[in-house]
């Protein structure tokens, strides 16, 4: 029903940016939250970023605010994630995700596994 790609991934030196781009195709919804996560060998896939339909509230995980920024274009069914300052420790799989519905916080739920629709992944590196 809803299709996500992500892209913009790749190898980074510390210190450096990336840009996460995630296409939305297929079904749309009239509103809808979307979210970052990434996973690295070993570990739960756990969240990075959050932003609810409007852009008004988001949410970031500790690790990476201050550094971070997600943003989305919702005429283009699109998401980013600005990653500033890298660190080799941001090295994983990036994934998005959407949530369907109106959302004017990111609750708990939001924050969790609990999105509808995933995207395959883009690995980003980061080196030393």
């Amino acid at each position: 029903q809803v299709q996500l790609v992500e892209s913009g991934g790749g190898l980074v030196q510390a210190g450096g940016s990336l840009r996460l781009s995630c296409a939305a195709s297929g079904r749309t919804f009239s509103s809808s939250a979307r979210g970052w996560f990434r996973q690295t060998p070993g570990k739960e896939r756990e969240i990075v970023a959050a932003i609810t339909w409007s852009g008004a509230t988001t949410y970031y995980a500790d690790s990476v605010k201050g550094r971070f920024t997600i943003s989305r274009d919702n005429a283009k069914n699109m998401v980013y994630l600005q990653m500033n300052s890298l660190k080799p420790e941001d090295t994983a799989v990036y994934y998005c995700a959407l949530k369907p519905g109106l959302y004017t916080t990111v609750s708990a739920y939001l924050r969790g596994l609990t999105y509808d629709y995933w995207g395959q992944g883009t690995q980003v590196t980061v080196s030393s």
